[in-house]
């Protein structure tokens, strides 16, 4: 017989099952059922097993939100300590190695607590006795665009403002004034009567974009390639105005990648992720070329219309081209002296 204590102190007796084959097991073994000695053996109704159950589901997964919201508090502590040191660094190409190392770490881990994303970063420098050049075979292209899907994907480029560095231009044969191209064509390629190029950064010798910059954000690199520091840009927008070749891109707003999207292999001065009121451009896939690969246009293009590799190398396919074709740039009088080339066979 169980007791409970009212309110004036008196004990009372505590109403109980019938004792008479209850099998509850809570009778404490008085009708002749067992007791397991658990905190089932509790005298509940189904009303109460029931609160029992989810109070105690409910208590488990508070459990699991309080340790969760403490992950979360630890990861917005870090992101925003480094958030703070990203701030107040200096300019990319004027740290020493060991700032650039520590630069590269805090952005790997930023992408982590911001994305869920693991990635690889790397500050690959230029190597010596290399200068890049590109040579695109007018006649090999029919327009298919896979080099502009490559470079979408390889590049993390904003998804959300169909962001793109290269521009296909469908053009009416005899015609050569790329104001007069279609970029927006969705018919089926090549059709006739015309005829395809492509343009993106070329990657000038004597860059204009980069005598603009009022901060020295964006430099050409040894190896011929003219990069951004992202976090160093104000936004200005000055170097999208010199660019001659439209290959200036800006963040309106703040890039969009699906996570499962994301790129992981990255370069500090290429396809990293980047931020709101920035500019970005092509750099010949630095985060491959640099590692000995083919930018992903090139390597995407099923025509063989594109053709990259080392200038200063005389068995390049580059060199061959420049030496064996009638080639010309586009926009030679402003003397830009671009490293992009056109040619047909």
């Amino acid at each position: 017989m169980g007791w409970v204590r009212k309110d004036s102190g008196a004990p009372t007796q505590a109403p109980t099952l019938a004792a008479e084959g209850c099998n509850s097991g809570g009778c404490g073994g008085g009708c002749g059922c067992e007791s397991t000695g658990t905190v089932l053996d509790k005298p509940v109704g189904r009303r109460g097993a029931l609160s029992m159950l989810f109070g105690g589901s409910a208590a488990a997964t508070q459990a699991v939100a309080a340790q969760a919201s403490v992950v979360d508090e630890e990861d917005d502590k870090d992101r925003k300590l480094l958030e703070w040191e990203e701030y107040f660094k200096g300019n990319f190409r004027l740290m020493t190695d060991q700032e650039k190392a520590d630069t590269i770490d805090r952005l790997v881990n930023l992408t982590r607590i911001k994305t869920g994303r693991h990635v690889s970063m790397r500050g690959t420098p230029a190597q010596e006795g290399v200068l890049y050049g590109y040579a695109f075979n007018i006649s090999k292209c029919e327009g298919y665009r896979q080099c502009v899907e490559a470079c979408i994907k390889e590049n993390n480029l904003d998804r959300d403002s169909a962001m793109q560095y290269i521009r296909i231009f469908e053009m009416k044969n005899g015609e050569m004034d790329l104001e007069e191209g279609d970029t927006e064509f969705h018919h089926q390629v090549p059709a006739e009567g015309h005829f395809y190029i492509g343009t993106q950064c070329f990657q000038c010798a004597d860059p204009p974009c980069t005598k603009v910059c009022p901060v020295g954000a964006t430099w050409q690199e040894p190896d011929g390639i003219t990069v951004v520091d992202y976090d160093w840009c104000i936004g200005c927008r000055y170097c999208q105005a010199a660019c001659p070749y439209w290959a200036r891109r800006f963040n309106w707003s703040e890039p969009v990648v699906p996570a499962d999207q994301i790129n992981p292999n990255q370069h500090y001065l290429g396809n990293r992720m980047r931020q709101k009121g920035v500019m970005e451009k092509c750099t010949f896939c630095v985060q491959r070329s640099r590692e000995g690969q083919l930018p992903a246009c090139a390597e995407a293009c099923p025509t063989g219309a594109r053709i990259f590799g080392n200038l200063l190398d005389p068995d390049s396919e580059i060199r061959y081209v420049l030496a064996n074709k009638k080639v010309f740039r586009l926009k030679e009088d402003l003397g830009t002296e671009p490293k992009f080339w056109y040619f047909m066979d």
